[in-house]
């Protein structure tokens, strides 16, 4: 199953609008798509989005137990914003200790309409460039390239803590970069192989061709929606 590319687009216009509009169960601070859909192919075998999200330290820890007898999971007002969970009480998810998954609630907004879809949502507190780099090291290090995160993407949308809102406000407000958008509908963003992206970041030339396959074949052993949460 693949996406025809103005339709992967959508989808993340979609997603964008959804931070830009509704409470998120967590502050998200940047959209990021990478991988098929930033090289401009068409049609998208996967869609690639990255989300950069505050760690919530502080929202309304009181509620915590009135979450946990009313639905059963743990960590509402702790690790998700209370608010978020009494709005859209139908995307509160768990981890496998029974404790609220911000990675898990925000692919339950954010992708709720089918688990067919051929698309990815890797969330984590680091901005992409950042992770990036984390990755690859950690990569480099255990020589298991699986996990590495495609470098070639394009921000779209950035938040707006320039204006002064803290990360207890139960909005995200930001902004768009339509220039982004729009060489992203026109598939207009210069970029290399993805072993050549490798090699620009450190990697010689043979291990960067063997972790350009090893990505490639996780990818293609991937099926309908899924969600990775990290933290650095």
């Amino acid at each position: 199953m693949s996406m025809d590319r103005a339709a992967a687009v959508e989808r993340v216009e979609d997603i964008v609008a959804t931070v830009e509009d509704e409470t998120m169960p967590v502050p998200v601070r940047e959209v990021w798509v990478y991988g098929d859909v930033a090289l401009g192919l068409d049609p998208v075998e996967r869609l690639d989005v990255y989300v950069t999200k505050d760690i919530l330290f502080k929202d309304a820890p009181e509620r915590a137990e009135e979450f946990q007898r009313s639905h059963g999971v743990d960590g509402v007002g702790k690790t998700v914003r209370a608010a978020w969970a009494e709005e859209y009480p139908e995307y509160l998810r768990a981890n496998t200790n029974g404790h609220a998954a911000p990675e898990k609630c925000l692919a339950a907004h954010l992708l709720p309409d089918d688990e067919d879809e051929p698309i990815h949502l890797e969330v984590c507190n680091a901005s992409f460039d950042d992770n990036v780099t984390q990755r690859l090291k950690g990569a480099m290090a255990r020589d298991d390239y699986e996990q590495i995160l495609d470098p070639r993407g394009a921000c779209l949308w950035v938040d707006g803590e320039s204006s002064g809102r803290s990360s207890s406000d139960t909005a995200d407000g930001g902004q768009r970069s339509e220039d982004a958008f729009q060489k992203l509908r026109d598939g207009e963003f210069v970029l290399p192989t993805l072993s050549g992206a490798l090699e620009m970041l450190g990697m010689d030339a043979e291990a960067a061709d063997e972790a350009a396959d090893a990505v490639r074949a996780y990818r293609e052993r991937q099926e309908g929606a899924t969600v990775r949460g990290d933290v650095v």
